[in-house]
């Protein structure tokens, strides 16, 4: 590995460029190759050995493209397949769930947190053991929210559908007294107006984007690693395993990326 090594940046969609803009803000020096599996979105209903076998996959592809440290931009998959990889690869593997949790605790009040994620990653409890490690008497409550990924990837971010939706999730954990909600997937930062409409000031919203990127920065200046020169420009990557609607749709005005070629990743 070396310092001009990319960072590696995986989702099942456009849901990992939450993670990728704060890539640009936090390590604005480091190239990002970035892979939207979007042939299998949505991953939240895939069962763990699918998951495994994606993830494995996305891993080699980024590998091959040089990647000095990988992140996995997806709730599901760190919850399911990257504790299952960690030693498979010669290189760090960043999850988002650890990062999350520590946002969670630091953030809540009263000690009662939500967590609104995929139907896989609930089903795993990754959250709640991640968040009860750090402190034990926090009450974690989590919501699988199967609507929201598929409504992001095809653009729409506000609306009576999204509404809806977020009401039908959200209704519970404020029915539990929760001051803090983490958004368990990385595609619902693109949601996050309505749901701080909806949920209101006195509820903290933890997008776990913010600590990833500290994780992968950390490892990165333990290694040694880390590109800070940003006078040179490297090309950025961004690879699409299935169509790249949603990235053309929402995901470039996001990550402010005009100039960027999309490619097919066939993995």
């Amino acid at each position: 590995m070396n310092k001009e090594g990319a960072i590696g940046v995986y989702d099942s969609g456009v849901g990992g460029l939450t993670v990728v803009r704060e890539l640009f803000s936090q390590l604005p020096g480091e190239k990002i190759v970035y892979v939207g599996d979007t042939a299998h979105v949505p991953y939240g209903s895939r069962s763990e050995a699918e998951l495994v076998e994606l993830t494995r996959r996305i891993i080699r592809f980024l590998l091959a493209k040089g990647a000095k440290i990988i992140v996995s931009a997806c709730n599901t998959t760190s919850s399911v397949a990257i504790p299952q990889l960690e030693k498979e690869f010669p290189v760090p593997l960043v999850d988002v769930i650890r990062p999350g949790a520590r946002g969670a605790v630091a953030a809540t009040r009263n000690g009662k947190v939500g967590v609104i994620a995929t139907e896989a990653t609930v089903r795993s409890g990754s959250y709640q053991r991640a968040i009860q490690t750090i402190e034990p008497s926090i009450e974690v409550y989590a919501q699988a929210c199967p609507r929201l990924v598929p409504l992001v990837e095809k653009g729409t971010l506000q609306g009576p559908e999204v509404e809806e939706a977020l009401r039908e999730y959200l209704q519970p954990l404020q029915e539990k007294g929760i001051d803090t909600l983490v958004l368990g997937c990385t595609h619902y930062p693109f949601l996050q107006p309505v749901i701080n409409a909806l949920l209101g000031p006195g509820v903290a919203v933890v997008d776990p984007a913010r600590e990833t990127v500290a994780e992968a920065a950390r490892l990165l200046r333990e290694q040694g690693l880390i590109y800070a020169d940003t006078s040179r420009y490297r090309a950025h990557e961004f690879y699409f395993t299935g169509p790249a609607d949603s990235f053309e749709k929402i995901g470039r005005s996001f990550v402010q990326l005009r100039d960027v070629e999309v490619k097919k990743a066939e993995i």
